[in-house]
């Protein structure tokens, strides 16, 4: 369905690099809110790992999107808040980027994203805040890429890094966006209370131990928002349209274009 207007690293391997940022000042709000996933990115892939976010059928139709924008030529994709690229990674085998960017906060999760991405060329990954590397990198990328970060965000940052992206992309690009969305009649403690209930009665096959971190991580540092207030943000943004790809109860996958 179609809404208009609505709304440290080891050396580099083949055909990849790291680099460090300029010194700049972060345009971030948020402070530690990554701080699991640099401490013990392994509870994330360890829910991954099991499909309870729905990883496979959203990332068959991300392979879906990247193999439409390969066959009108060579592309740029950034990453935002790429973490380890595991999932990412097997739709970029299958359409190449002539040049991928990887940014996220954690060097042990790019440090494995390094694994990931073997093989592909032109990979350079950044540890650096996302929001700030969009605005200030001067990348110009033809596809902006974000699995389940952008949901950490205050929503004054949200809205500046879809202002970021907007300026950011090139002339027809367009930002995939994988993550968890409130229902429209939902606020923040009533999903919360939802999402926890979810993991813990569910996400079974995951230690109970590690599933409780992960539920001190979501109670603590997730924003999300609607998808309303999305959409809104991206038409603010100059996003000329939003559409809904797919979603699995709160895990959705959304194209916005330029």
């Amino acid at each position: 369905m179609e809404i208009p207007r609505l709304a440290v690293l080891p050396s580099p391997r083949r055909g990849s690099e790291t680099l460090s940022p300029p010194p700049r000042d972060r345009m971030s709000d948020h402070d530690d809110h990554t701080t699991l996933f640099r401490q013990s990115w392994s509870i994330y892939d360890a829910i991954a790992a099991e499909n309870y976010m729905f990883h496979r059928e959203i990332y068959e139709i991300v392979t879906r999107q990247l193999e439409r924008r390969a066959a009108m030529g060579p592309y740029t994709l950034l990453d935002l808040g790429c973490g380890n690229a595991r999932f990412l990674a097997p739709s970029l085998q299958v359409a190449p980027p002539a040049r991928y960017l990887g940014v996220d906060l954690s060097p042990t999760a790019l440090s494995e994203a390094r694994d990931y991405l073997d093989g592909l060329e032109g990979v350079s990954l950044h540890e650096d805040d996302m929001v700030g590397f969009v605005a200030m990198s001067g990348a110009k990328p033809d596809i902006i890429f974000t699995g389940y970060a952008v949901h950490h965000l205050p929503t004054a940052s949200k809205a500046r890094l879809f202002e970021a992206c907007a300026a950011a992309l090139a002339p027809g690009g367009e930002m995939l966006m994988v993550d968890v969305a409130r229902k429209e009649e939902q606020d923040r403690d009533t999903y919360i209370a939802a999402y926890l209930k979810l993991m813990r009665d569910g996400w079974t096959a995951v230690p109970a131990a590690m599933i409780e971190e992960a539920c001190a991580h979501v109670a603590a540092h997730d924003f999300p928002e609607t998808l309303g207030g999305l959409f809104e943000m991206a038409t603010a943004a100059g996003f000329s349209s939003a559409e809904l790809l797919d979603h699995y109860g709160p895990h959705h996958l959304i194209r916005f274009s330029i």
